[in-house]
């Protein structure tokens, strides 16, 4: 990766949008598949950039025949599907700003933040979508158009978006020409884990800016047909950037994935080139593997060694200074282990992996290096437009990487990760004091704490308002902790417990896919994953492993004490955000009892 700067960036994108670099895709490789879908039967659909634009023109008509204008907004409401790509679009081309709500939202979540937004449409998929809307329809005054994707849903003044695109389609390359890098392309709700959710104003030059930025740290010989699954909410910027902007732009063939729990199926069928997970994704692909490999011992730690013996050889080839033997060794792991796990989970034609959104276990990190994924971390946030540091190339583990080419990343005197460039937003909609608070003298200010080594490399200690502060005066990073934990291999999720306490505990949750395959193993008997949270057996297994862990730690860090939990925790629920970071406020909340029983 060459890094730009701001100026380079700027340059390159000058009078850019969305909707003109779009057209330049189409007419440059209209016949190259550009959407893609499961149907009913188990089969494919497929739409060809052609083809999408053709949609984008009817979709546009359709918004028009809504009476929506330039500067409205539109909220939409709906799974991923290749709809919302055509839909988002056309919006866009109308210089209307769309606005996804995640699907999970409360109708409380649902009135404040299409009431907020001002939203003039609504656009859902199906029933139960619109029966949400249907009751606070009325509490939403600027809301005058309901457009339902199921057309057996519509009724009374709902209408069929079928039936509204059924109409001549607009002139695209006319709406493109008016477009401008100022206007509004979308605005991102922050999943609110500090209080009410803030509206993150991105225009036209921040997409595109950032999308030629990821174009310098991507450095791929071809874009176009490049295979990558959108599975992650819409209303995230990391699903949007991945799968829908640099789709755009870049000629990305995307095959939408309605379900987040379906991702493993669909990256065995479809083996995709460009892979964004979170890492609970990860996280759980890891868990599955060991899990299999835990039912045969002697197999096991033939994996284990293989895995310790290619963890320094990845880590010099990513450099480029690993001898002739050393690549022969790995090579020779690769072909009678590591490509085999590959092909099984289907990330064997990976050219990119990524992980973001929260923080990920190093020695996570480097196992999947080690088994030939080529597993890198970016680092940003919603007000980054996504990226603020990415390195694709010489990755160093337990770094999130160097700044991405436009943005400047620097430490602040207080330890703050602070950035500015052509990526950072316009501003918090409606909220210029949060703007004031968030943008000081041209530099956004992350709110998460970190380092900087020699190489330019950025480490991410925690979040500036997590750090938790012990009655003994000590401050302690949770999500270093919390990420060691989740390495014992019966644990999905942890909550290090501290906070003006004497000492560190833990909520420690099962995982739901490992914890039931090992007690099998172990000949326990259980109904439910609660049965096993309060096994002896299973406690003194975790309570090993905790042990294990806190040997790795300052004696201030160790979790002294521990609450197992069969308990399953959700993504976007009041215990995890969309991206499964921990609400921190809501888990103290709910489990309060416990907590505090292990402080008696």
């Amino acid at each position: 990766m060459a890094w730009a700067s701001i100026e380079e960036v700027d340059r390159a994108v000058a009078g850019q949008t969305v909707p003109r670099m779009f057209l330049k895709t189409v007419a440059a490789h209209g016949d190259a598949v550009a959407l893609r879908c499961m149907d009913d039967a188990g089969g494919w659909k497929e739409w060809t950039f052609n083809d999408y634009r053709d949609q984008v023109a009817r979709a546009a008509a359709a918004l028009r025949g809504l009476g929506l204008e330039a500067g409205d907004k539109v909220v939409m409401m709906m799974r991923n599907r290749p709809d919302f790509h055509w839909l988002d679009t056309a919006a866009q081309f109308l210089r209307i700003t769309p606005v996804s709500i995640y699907n999970s939202s409360s109708i409380e979540e649902i009135v404040y933040l299409s009431t907020h937004c001002e939203a003039q449409a609504a656009i859902l998929e199906d029933a139960g979508f619109l029966e949400k809307f249907l009751k606070i329809r009325g509490d939403i005054p600027t809301l005058q158009h309901i457009a339902v994707m199921d057309a057996s849903a519509a009724t009374g003044d709902v209408m069929a978006l079928d039936a509204l695109m059924d109409t001549k389609p607009l002139d695209l390359d006319e709406l493109a020409a008016q477009t401008k890098p100022d206007d509004l392309a979308t605005m991102i709700y922050t999943s609110g884990t500090t209080g009410p959710a803030k509206a993150v104003m991105l225009d036209q030059h921040n997409v595109v800016f950032t999308v030629d930025s990821l174009r310098r740290c991507i450095t791929f010989d071809e874009y176009v047909g490049k295979k990558v699954i959108s599975y992650l909410p819409m209303a995230h910027i990391a699903e949007r950037m991945t799968s829908h902007y640099q789709q755009a732009v870049l000629g990305f063939t995307v095959t939408t994935c309605p379900d987040f729990n379906q991702i493993a199926t669909y990256a065995r069928e479809v083996h995709p080139n460009v892979l964004f997970g979170v890492p609970r994704v990860w996280e759980k692909v890891y868990a599955g593997v060991n899990a299999v490999l835990a039912g045969d011992p002697d197999r096991k730690a033939k994996f284990d060694d293989a895995i310790a013996a290619a963890i320094p050889i990845v880590d010099k080839k990513a450099w480029g200074t690993a001898t002739k033997e050393e690549l022969e060794t790995w090579d020779f792991l690769d072909a009678v282990a590591f490509s085999t796990v590959r092909g099984l989970v289907g990330l064997d034609e990976l050219d990119l992996a990524v992980t973001g959104a929260a923080p990920m276990s190093p020695e996570i990190f480097a196992w999947f290096r080690a088994i030939g994924v080529p597993l890198a971390e970016v680092y940003g946030m919603s007000e980054s437009s996504g990226p603020m540091t990415f390195t694709t190339d010489k990755v160093k583990a337990g770094t999130v990487g160097q700044a991405i080419p436009g943005c400047e990343v620097v430490i602040a005197d207080d330890g703050e990760v602070i950035c500015r460039g052509g990526n950072v937003f316009k501003g918090y909609y409606k909220q210029p004091d949060k703007t004031d608070e968030a943008i000081i003298d041209g530099w956004l200010h992350s709110g998460d704490i970190g380092t900087v080594d020699e190489d330019g490399y950025f480490k991410i200690v925690d979040r500036k308002k997590e750090l938790i502060i012990t009655a003994g005066g000590k401050n302690i990073s949770p999500a270093n902790l919390e990420n060691a934990l989740k390495l014992v291999p019966l644990i999905g999720q942890a909550c290090a417990i501290g906070d003006g306490r004497p000492f560190m505990s833990a909520l420690l949750v099962l995982d739901a896919d490992v914890a039931p395959v090992w007690a099998k193993a172990q000949g326990i008997s259980f109904d439910s994953l609660a049965d096993l949270a309060s096994n002896p057996q299973v406690i003194a297994a975790v309570q090993h492993g905790v042990d294990e862990i806190n040997e790795q730690f300052a004696r201030v860090e160790n979790i002294r004490k521990f609450t197992l939990l069969g308990d399953e925790w959700l993504p976007d629920t009041d215990l995890l955000t969309p991206t499964s970071k921990l609400k921190r406020r809501g888990i103290l909340a709910r489990y309060a009892d416990q907590i505090e029983a292990m402080y008696r």
